[in-house]
Formats: C-alpha cells, structure tokens, sequence
C-alpha cells in the first residue's frame, strides 16, 4: 500500500501512479547490479567509477518506486523516496542526493569533485539498496506465473 508521501508526492506532480511491470523492474535491478558491479573495477577511472555508480544507483532506486507503484516527474525524486520507498535511512539516501548533485556538476557545468572515498560511499548505500530491492521485488512478485 502507498504511503502517505508518496501520496502527497503524487498529488504534487512529482509522481505519477503506474502499475508495477514485472519485466521492466526486473530489467532495472539487473541494470542497477551489472552497474555496480563494474563501478567496484578499481582499474577504471574515479570519474568513470562515479559514472556506473551514480547509474547503478538510479536505476536500483527507479526501480523501488516502481514497485510502489509510481513513476517520477524527474530523476532526483527517486532518492528522495527511498526513506518510503524501502526504508533507507535518511545518512544513506543523502549519500545519493549528493551523488545526483555531483552529476549535475560534471552533466551540466563541466566541474568533477570526485574521489575514491565518496565512489566507496555511494558503492555502499547502492549495494544496501540493492538488497532491499530485490527483497522487495521477490515479495512483489513471488505469485506471479511465468511462462516456461
């Protein structure tokens, strides 16, 4: 059942209610892992660790709103509902916020403020997400029927 902030955000019109999709959360956690998977490669750059990191994160956190059942307005709404999401401490889900502000810093303004304890940080609490995701996922939809 949504709770009530993300009821609120929903009237607001920074989510919208949809359906879970099975298939297209299922598609976003693997996206999330193979991502964080790769981003813990300590032969790649810090900017190109961020990158998968940061990316990592997004879609784990797309994908627990997803199985809530809304869609985001935009990408930053994501972290802010983990806390209703899949109960991820506000220290955690921070960690994240300030990961999509550092995006929009390398995105949009060219400036990188990028280091190997902040890529640890984000690897951490995108590795907690995942977890509670696939818990989630697993509860969602363990009576679905899959085709053979």
């Amino acid at each position: 059942m949504p709770s009530e902030q993300l009821e609120n955000l929903a009237r607001s019109g920074q989510l919208q209610p949809e359906a879970p999709d099975e298939r297209e959360i299922a598609g976003l956690v693997c996206s999330g892992e193979e991502r964080l998977r790769d981003a813990e490669r300590t032969d790649l750059s810090i900017s190109s660790r961020f990158d998968l990191a940061y990316n990592a994160a997004h879609a784990l956190a797309l994908a627990a709103l997803r199985l809530r059942g809304y869609r985001p307005a935009n990408r930053f709404v994501v972290f802010q509902t983990l806390a209703h999401t899949i109960d991820l401490p506000a220290e955690q889900w921070r960690v994240l916020a300030t990961a999509h502000a550092k995006r929009n810093n390398v995105e949009y303004g060219g400036l990188a403020d990028i280091d190997k304890e902040f890529v640890a940080a984000i690897l951490r609490v995108t590795s907690e997400v995942a977890t509670r995701v696939k818990s989630g996922q697993r509860r969602q939809f363990s009576n679905s029927v899959h085709p053979p």
